[in-house]
């Protein structure tokens, strides 16, 4: 081989071994991005993160209601493979059914008694967080009109006594939607109004929607969280042709940026 190819070849291999580290560096990085985003899943039971009080208490309650889910199945799948395994038919047995009896007071007891407790706690556990999220206080930092009509939102803000309004269109992009700003930290409370038919107000980060019914008063009040970002919002009851393009975004600030906010939106109108 001639010393040519050779000092041509030593370049490129220098060049491939920084750019193959980089490449699995890239690869663990999202790797653990991943699994970092999975565990988070997998631990709020496949929902969102939350972003309000109200939120936190929904998914204390859905968290809830599947470990005892799944505490049931394993007690019945154990049941049924301990059946299995320790009362089937044995091969040399002369016996064609085994002994029976007319009834088991203890166990019946048992499987009535359990069940009306089980149902009680889920009862007393949803009720509570019901309460809990249904309250309005009268109170809120901040009160927002909703108005849902085909096919798009009016945000009707009022702080401080000034008052901000946005109106959208319909949109395949909730970030071309109608955004609606919120401060973090602070309590809102929203009253939905429809002039058309019924539509639904929705954030998933909210962790639990609203019906918008003409000529219904729905009011309900959460406390957002200490955080920023956007998040997704839609309409989740068909309500005609572009149902699908009725979306918006919730965009959680500060309290100062929120200030500045509300005071060159109300500037502006």
């Amino acid at each position: 081989m001639s010393p040519t190819r050779r000092s041509a070849r030593r370049p490129l291999a220098r060049r491939r071994v920084p750019r193959a580290a980089a490449l699995a560096l890239l690869l663990v990085s999202v790797s653990a991005c991943s699994a970092e985003n999975i565990a988070g899943e997998w631990s709020r039971g496949g929902m969102t993160e939350g972003i309000t009080k109200q939120a936190d208490t929904v998914q204390s309650l859905w968290n809830g209601s599947w470990i005892a889910a799944l505490a049931t199945g394993l007690v019945v799948w154990g049941l049924i493979l301990w059946s299995v395994a320790f009362h089937r038919k044995r091969k040399n047995s002369k016996e064609s059914l085994p002994p029976q009896v007319r009834y088991n007071l203890p166990i019946e007891i048992l499987y009535t008694v359990v069940p009306i407790i089980m149902v009680g706690v889920f009862f007393y556990f949803t009720a509570r967080d019901q309460n809990y999220i249904n309250a309005v206080s009268g109170k809120a930092d901040v009160k927002v009109k909703v108005e849902g009509f085909q096919w798009s939102w009016r945000f009707t803000t009022d702080y401080n006594g000034k008052k901000a309004e946005v109106v959208g269109m319909p949109v395949s992009d909730y970030r071309q939607g109608p955004r609606l700003v919120l401060p973090a930290g602070k309590k809102v409370e929203f009253d939905l109004v429809s002039p058309d038919v019924i539509h639904s107000f929705w954030v998933p980060a909210f962790h639990f929607k609203r019906d918008v019914i003409p000529g219904v008063e729905n009011k309900f009040e959460v406390e957002t969280l200490n955080k920023s970002g956007v998040f997704a919002g839609r309409c989740a009851e068909l309500c005609g042709t572009d149902h699908s393009r009725m979306l918006f975004y919730v965009e959680l600030v500060s309290p100062a940026e929120f200030d500045k906010y509300i005071a060159s939106q109300a500037g502006a109108q």
